[in-house]
């Protein structure tokens, strides 16, 4: 029987609810508990008006197939919230005879709650079996600033004057009190935000959150909205949106971006728009693709 690939590529994605009968379940997987009925029936909406359902899934399994046809080694997919889980990949993983796993969380920027809850339903569900080797923060890989780069350059010749576009750099909030514990989502996030405003020259730009509807405590701001107030008191009437914090199409992409912040910017007198998401685009497989074999190298499995 031959032996094993030296190690597997574990792509560790949020997730989401495939249609408004799944969103219950996601909700509860995601909280801990029931939802509330208002915040249920909120996202339920939200989700009919991004689509009716979450594309994560299936971006994720084409970034998966990209990937292991660029990495030259298995690739698996587990989802935080949704099927397949993270816990049902893992037995597959050990079930295909797998030893050493490079995971890669599909957010470029590290926080507590996001990257580091999936490291840590890894590390439970593999109870000792596996050999992980997490890679945590990628926003300042140069060919993620790339991709990134050529979608705002792409995004900004849709406006009669690209130089003079106010860009706002955004990305999931979390908890100010994560925050204040020294967690680098915020730094990270402004960081990368930076690093490709510079390379395309751009003079106006802010960070700026998404905010979970109807927050029980302070999260980062600002929302985007509170820019676009800003932008247009100062005169501006276009805007252009880069998701920075994800890479793939999400709800806070088709919902928030797409329809919420639209209106927003609309009511405003603001023509918004926003870059495509990576997805399975090449500089972000290719991206990949090198950290997981610099994380396997480091590892010496290689």
């Amino acid at each position: 029987m031959p032996s094993p690939p030296p190690f597997a590529v574990l792509l560790l994605a949020s997730g989401g609810p495939g249609g408004p009968e799944e969103v219950e379940s996601f909700l509860t997987e995601m909280r801990g508990g029931p939802p509330a009925p208002a915040e249920l029936a909120t996202m339920r909406q939200r989700l009919q008006r991004a689509g009716g359902r979450s594309l994560v899934p299936e971006i994720t399994e084409a970034q998966r197939v990209a990937l292991s046809r660029e990495v030259g080694t298995p690739v698996y997919a587990g989802m935080r919230h949704g099927r397949p889980s993270i816990a049902e990949t893992v037995e597959r993983i050990v079930a295909d005879g797998q030893h050493r796993v490079v995971g890669l969380v599909m957010a470029p920027h590290y926080s507590a709650v996001t990257v580091g809850d999936a490291e840590r339903t890894l590390i439970a569900a593999a109870k000792g079996r596996l050999e992980l080797g997490l890679v945590r923060a990628w926003g300042d890989h140069i060919a993620f600033l790339r991709a990134v780069e050529h979608h705002v350059r792409q995004a900004l010749q849709r406006f009669d004057a690209p130089r003079k576009v106010p860009v706002i750099f955004t990305g999931p909030s979390i908890p100010q009190r994560v925050a204040r514990r020294g967690d680098p989502y915020p730094e990270q996030l402004r960081h990368s935000a930076a690093a490709i405003a510079g390379r395309l020259r751009v003079t106006t730009w802010h960070v700026a959150y998404h905010r979970p509807p109807d927050p029980v405590e302070p999260w980062l701001d600002p929302d985007p909205a509170e820019v676009f107030a800003r932008l247009a008191g100062e005169g501006y009437r276009d805007v252009l949106v880069v998701p920075l914090g994800w890479v793939t199409d999400q709800v806070e992409i088709q919902y928030d971006v797409d329809v919420d912040y639209r209106e927003r910017a609309a009511a405003l007198g603001l023509r918004l728009e926003r870059t495509s998401s990576l997805n399975d685009d090449p500089d972000l497989i290719q991206c990949l693709s090198q950290l997981a074999r610099a994380e396997a190298a480091e590892r010496e499995w290689v």
